[in-house]
C-alpha cells in the first residue's frame, strides 16, 4: 500500500488520519490543516498510508519546530502513529525509514523526539525507537527523555528554560497549540468544567515558533501546570481533569 506526502495541493483534501470521522474533532481538523498548509512551506512532512487509517508521521526541522528544544541541522519527529488492524505489517518502520531516508539525503545531521522513561500516551515508544539507533541524549526529571540518531556525533538538547518546570501562578495552567486536531475539544471540556465549578484557569495559546521554543517546560502540542508546579503533557478531557484536581 501506497503512502501518501501531504503538500500545499491536496493539504485541504487528504484526509488528517490522526481524527477520522469523529464530528467532535471537526474544528481541531480543520484547524489542523490551516496550520500544516503554512508548516508545509518551512519543510514540515506529514506522510500517511493511503488508507482511512492512523498511520502516519509527522516531522520538520529542529529549527522550525515548534518545541522547545535545541540543536543544529536535526529533523524532530512530533508523531509516529500506527493503530488497530494496521500494527504489526511494518508500516512504522516504513514511515521512521523513510524519515531516516529524507534526512540523509538532505544531510542532516540527525533526528531526534520527545519520549519517556516509562510509556506514556500521546509519546513515541521509547522501546521501538532504539531498535533503530536512538539513544537517550537528554533527559528532564528522571522521565521525559530526548531521543535521538545521530549521524554525525552532534546532539540536540532540551532548551535551558524546560529545566525550570515551574511557572510563577498557581491556577489549573494549560499551554497549547493547534497542530493535534483533539485539543479544541479538549480546550473546550476544560473550560466548561472550570466555569461551572469556579476553578481558575489559565489558557495559553502557543501560536508562534518563538513561544514554543521559550516554554518552560515539555511540550509537543500540550503542556499541564497546576499549582506552580508542570503536571503532564497528556490531553486532558473532563474525566481526566477531575483526577488530577483529586489528587492535588
Amino acid at each position: 500500500m501506497a503512502f501518501i506526502t501531504l503538500t500545499p495541493e491536496n493539504v485541504m483534501s487528504e484526509h488528517l488520519c490522526c481524527a477520522i470521522a469523529d464530528k467532535k474533532h471537526q474544528t481541531g481538523v480543520n484547524d489542523k490543516r490551516n496550520w500544516l498548509a503554512e508548516r508545509i512551506k518551512e519543510g514540515h512532512i506529514f506522510r500517511k498510508l493511503d488508507a482511512q487509517g492512523k498511520v502516519f508521521i509527522e516531522y520538520a526541522p529542529l529549527e522550525k519546530a515548534w518545541v522547545p528544544v535545541t540543536g543544529d541541522n536535526y529533523f524532530y519527529i512530533y508523531c509516529l502513529w500506527v493503530s488497530g488492524s494496521y500494527k504489526g505489517k511494518g508500516y512504522g518502520k516504513e514511515l521512521l525509514q523513510s524519515c531516516i531516508d529524507d534526512a540523509k539525503a538532505q544531510g542532516k545531521s540527525g533526528i531526534c523526539l520527545l519520549s519517556s522513561k516509562k510509556k506514556k500516551p500521546f509519546l513515541s515508544e521509547k522501546k521501538f525507537m532504539l531498535k533503530y539507533g536512538f539513544k537517550v541524549v537528554d533527559t528532564i526529571n528522571d522521565e521525559y527523555e530526548l531521543l535521538a540518531l545521530s549521524f554525525d556525533g552532534t546532539q540536540p538538547q532540551f532548551t535551558s528554560n524546560v529545566r525550570k518546570q515551574s511557572i510563577e501562578g498557581k491556577e489549573l495552567t494549560i499551554y497549547y497549540g493547534v497542530q493535534c486536531p483533539y485539543i479544541p475539544n479538549c480546550i473546550e471540556q476544560i473550560y466548561n468544567y472550570c466555569e461551572n465549578n469556579q476553578i481558575p484557569l489559565r489558557l495559553v495559546e502557543i501560536d508562534t515558533l518563538e513561544k514554543a521554543k521559550q516554554l518552560p517546560c515539555i511540550f509537543n502540542n500540550w503542556a499541564v501546570f497546576y499549582n506552580g508546579k508542570f503536571e503532564t503533557v497528556h490531553l486532558l478531557n473532563e474525566g481526566l481533569l477531575k483526577k488530577l484536581l483529586q489528587l492535588k
